[in-house]
């Protein structure tokens, strides 16, 4: 049974690949949290720093992994905008560390990105348009792909965008701000300018799955089946969850003001990926029915 590092594991997607992995491969779970947020069967945890380079290379060294998953993402926006010193050391100067290892240690590596790389102008975007970020994440995302595309690994670069779901004390995705201002009656905004394909994690992560077994590489966009802007998809959401649409406002995104620029038509076009996997790319509803159930006791 071959070993995957799975880094990132404590936050939504790296909880989802856990599990889907776990149940026919040993799991060494890694996250910067003192403890693990799942407890699955062929899973150990390793608190774990991925900019600290010698603390990666003691580990890889000592559990031998065939694989290592990079779901470990520093991904507020705006955050990274005001603190890009730590948003580089995170998104492009880790990366460079489990290069250096994948590098020395022949393993392969499978890496996360997203559609903020493009400018958001002329959205969906497939993979072989030209990348242009316009903001601080987006570049150094756009920067940890060049990284890995310029050494001689063997690796496999997942773009996908607005990840949803449930997890066991995840950070804030937008279906959980959307929820917890719902169920409290909160009268919210959302922007009808920003459009995507929402993916939901459990998915996302299916589809990993396959890609390993299938032995893709070089780029693929995963993401949800449906194109559609927040706003639209704030409404299913209060749909499929029995609350109050009346509570949710238009808004533009120039009103938000926020610290960093958005890219407006955004989203991924996934041809590449349902002609590659068996496993079916979710529509919103279908997205928010599982994400439903997955939240259900």
């Amino acid at each position: 049974m071959k070993t995957v590092l799975i880094t990132g594991a404590n936050g939504l997607l790296g909880q989802k690949l856990c599990r889907d992995f776990s149940s026919s491969r040993k799991i060494v779970a890694a996250d910067l949290h003192p403890e693990s947020r799942v407890s699955l069967p062929n899973l150990s945890y390793q608190s774990l720093d991925l900019t600290d380079g010698k603390a990666l290379e003691f580990h890889v060294g000592s559990y031998d992994p065939a694989l290592i998953i990079n779901a470990a993402s520093y991904t507020d926006v705006d955050g990274c905008e005001i603190h890009q010193s730590e948003a580089w050391a995170v998104n492009v100067g880790a990366v460079k560390n489990l290069v250096k290892v994948c590098r020395e240690h022949r393993i392969r590596l499978i890496h996360f990105s997203t559609d903020y790389i493009f400018d958001g102008e002329n959205g969906p975007y497939s993979e072989d348009d030209p990348p242009s970020p316009v903001n601080f994440y987006g570049k150094t995302k756009l920067e940890s792909e060049n990284v890995i595309r310029q050494s001689d690994i063997d690796s496999l670069i997942v773009r996908t965008n607005v990840l949803y779901g449930f997890g066991e004390k995840v950070n804030q995705n937008f279906l959980l701000w959307l929820l917890e201002r719902l169920s409290a009656a909160d009268k919210i905004q959302v922007v009808t300018d920003q459009f995507n394909n929402p993916t939901l994690a459990d998915n996302l992560s299916e589809c990993m799955l396959e890609m390993v077994e299938r032995n893709l590489s070089g780029i693929l966009h995963v993401g949800g089946a449906e194109y559609l802007s927040r706003y639209d998809f704030a409404l299913k959401v209060a749909d499929r969850f029995g609350f109050d649409k009346a509570n949710i406002s238009p808004i533009k995104t120039e009103m938000l003001r926020q610290k960093a620029k958005r890219p407006l038509r955004g989203g991924l076009k996934t041809e590449k990926a349902r002609s590659a996997l068996e496993t079916k790319l979710l529509n919103v509803e279908e997205g928010l029915d599982r994400a439903q159930q997955s939240a259900t006791p």
